[in-house]
């Protein structure tokens, strides 16, 4: 069995799985989450855990990684991330590992109301330049564990030609090429760093409408910050997108890549790669009309 499309994962799996290995858990209740994701599957157990299973192979690459990472991690941040509580085997059906975390309340900040936008992206700013401050030695390098995240853009390039090709006359070309030439050529000299991998508005939990913390560190790893720079684009815009990169340590190399992570990504939605939602390809191409104004200003 290789993905989630040849393997129920629901509630009803969750709670023989719990009962196998975790029998102290037995009696408490299981609950889909609302908005669980799509590469793990996430469910409440009881009122102060959760269950998390990757949903393919690729994904349970990450488990070992969380569960060894994030209590490192985390007494050197500003804000709360996940928890590790116990790791779970293979079992029931189910082929890979899989970990229950520490409940953490909140709403994403894809559904959430936020009060003040660019104080709420200073925050996560200062976040990131936090982690980015923790020692990376012997820390995860970029590879098929997070799907090359933190490693050189030219993984993507092929994708990304691809993707000008197949916009081309839907999308400004010329520039779109530009600003994807100008990420590869500002290559990532300096000592590796944390990175979390995949900063966006699904990932960031929002209480009485500030960030309140940081989940889903499925993709971390040490390398290149830059991939964690698409929420400029993807979710601030103006003052906030400004405050954000204030409270960065960017270089003008670093900002370029990160640009380049985010027309990579929102090209190829917005070429409309097979099972590509269609309200995905409208964001990805307001995304990357963001991402080309933003090199046409600053360069």
């Amino acid at each position: 069995m290789g993905s989630s499309e040849s393997i129920a994962i629901d509630s009803s799996l969750v709670r023989r799985l719990i009962a196998a290995q975790f029998p102290q858990w037995t009696d408490l209740p299981v609950r889909p989450v609302r908005h669980g994701g799509w590469d793990n599957r996430t469910f409440h157990l009881g009122d102060d855990l959760s269950v998390r299973l990757p949903s393919a192979a690729s994904y349970a690459l990450q488990v070992e990684k969380e569960q060894r990472w994030l209590p490192r991690l985390a007494p050197h941040l500003p804000l709360p991330i996940p928890e590790p509580v116990a790791t779970g085997r293979p079992g029931e059906g189910y082929p890979w590992s899989w970990s229950v975390y520490r409940w953490r309340h909140g709403e994403i900040a894809t559904h959430a109301p936020i009060g003040d936008l660019p104080a709420f992206a200073a925050t996560l700013g200062e976040f990131l330049a936090a982690l980015q401050r923790i020692d990376a030695d012997g820390g995860p390098s970029p590879g098929q564990h997070n799907f090359f995240r933190g490693g050189a853009l030219t993984v993507y390039d092929h994708e990304a030609r691809w993707a000008l090709e197949a916009l081309a006359g839907k999308i400004d070309t010329d520039t779109a090429r530009s600003v994807w030439e100008a990420a590869l050529v500002a290559s990532w000299t300096a000592k590796p760093v944390w990175f979390h991998g995949d900063v966006s508005s699904g990932n960031l939990l929002v209480e009485g409408g500030r960030l309140a913390a940081v989940i889903d560190f499925g993709t971390s790893g040490v390398g290149d910050p830059a991939c964690d720079l698409s929420i400029a684009w993807t979710m601030f815009s103006g003052e906030s997108r400004a405050a954000f990169r204030a409270a960065l340590p960017l270089d003008r190399g670093t900002w370029a890549r990160g640009r380049g992570w985010t027309l990579w990504k929102a090209m190829i939605v917005a070429a409309e790669m097979p099972g590509t939602d269609r309200l995905e390809v409208e964001k990805s191409r307001r995304v990357i009309g963001e991402v080309l104004a933003d090199h046409l200003r600053y360069g």
